[in-house]
């Protein structure tokens, strides 16, 4: 029986939080056990875990831990870190990867390696985001005491390592992907849509994600603007909600975009919504691997997307001038994937990782 440990903020809405869950409830466990360490009870999802999923609960730390050098934080985190009697684990997973408690529990634990999963292109987050720069000064110092990392998509490994500074020779690098939940898609995109009345008549769009400068919605609404010159049909419905709305909403305005775009917020049920759509839209700046455009495969949308995402995803194809594709663009009938040989090579992936 192997003995694995995950360590994550919380479970509210954001991909990492949908990733990991999707995972826990499609791992096969006739022959492994699973404790589930989280510092925060938000469950945006209302996740039901499998009963072989041991949830434990820690407090979480004070903020500053965030902007002092990892060493010392991990020192201040870790007096205060308590496991049950004699546990000891095969492997142990830092899944967030960017809080200093999730780092610090997942080296503290005791364990025979220990892993990080990377859910970013860091590279191109540390030249857009000067937050992300300054955190990342503090916590890089946590990298040398993992034995592996684990990748969400090969376009982000060698960003991750020109990054991560001085590495063991000895560190392994793996890819294993975000897992979707086809079933669970295909049982709610059927559910009925109450809140909202598409035009069929018009081309609808949807995107889903956070309103974050990484997602790149004023490139999107500034896209859509030069598309709605040469076709007035165009609608957008954005499912999410984040830092960047009221700016958002109002570049919409200025853009003569109000009867065109429409802000929906978060939705623990967006696959309803999306169903009701022709296409799924995305011009994030940068992704480690966008989990909305699988989960748009999913329902059978077609993808409208920027060139740069191609790296994150195998075998999408991407628009250089995403304006003229939305110009082009025409209703289709719905094609869903239902991404057995995508999730069962995760799956097979992680049973890799458990028994290198």
């Amino acid at each position: 029986m192997k003995k694995v440990a995950f360590f994550q903020m919380d479970m509210g809405v954001g991909g990492i939080q949908k990733s990991l869950l999707n995972l826990l409830k499609n791992l096969d466990y006739s022959d492994l056990s699973v404790d589930l360490y989280l510092f925060e009870r938000e469950n945006f999802w209302e996740a039901e875990f499998p009963p072989e999923v041991h949830v434990r609960y820690f407090e979480r730390t004070s903020a500053l831990n965030k902007y002092i050098p990892f060493d010392t934080a991990f020192g201040r985190i870790s007096k205060d870190l308590t496991f049950p009697d004699d546990v000891y684990y095969d492997l142990a997973i830092d899944f967030n990867s960017y809080q200093p408690e999730c780092a610090a529990a997942a080296i503290a634990v005791p364990a025979a390696r220990r892993v990080e999963w990377v859910h970013n292109d860091i590279e191109i987050k540390l030249k857009n985001e000067w937050k992300y720069r300054v955190l990342h000064t503090f916590f890089k110092g946590k990298y040398k005491y993992f034995d592996g990392f684990v990748c969400v998509s090969k376009g982000i490994v060698e960003p991750f390592r020109r990054c991560a500074g001085e590495l063991s020779e000895d560190v392994s690098f793996s890819v294993i992907s975000n897992y979707i939940d086809y079933e669970e898609i295909c049982r709610k995109k059927t559910e009925a849509v109450t809140d909202l009345a598409v035009d069929l008549s018009c081309f609808n769009l949807v995107s889903v994600g956070r309103l974050c400068h990484q997602k790149g919605y004023d490139i999107m609404l500034g896209e859509l603007k030069k598309a709605s010159e040469k076709r007035d049909d165009l609608r957008l419905y954005i499912i999410g909600d984040g830092p960047d709305r009221k700016k958002l909403e109002q570049l919409s305005a200025n853009l003569g975009l109000t009867d065109k775009v429409f802000f929906l917020g978060s939705k623990a049920n967006p696959f309803s919504c999306m169903n009701l759509m022709d296409a799924f839209l995305s011009t994030s700046r940068y992704e480690g691997q966008p989990l909305n455009l699988v989960e748009a495969m999913a329902v059978g949308l077609p993808l409208i997307c920027s060139e740069n995402l191609e790296k994150y995803t195998d075998g999408l194809h991407g628009y250089k001038d995403v304006a003229a594709a939305l110009v082009s663009a025409k209703k289709e009938e719905k094609a869903p994937d239902d991404l057995k040989k995508y999730n069962g090579k995760i799956l097979e992936d992680f049973k890799n990782l458990l028994h290198s």
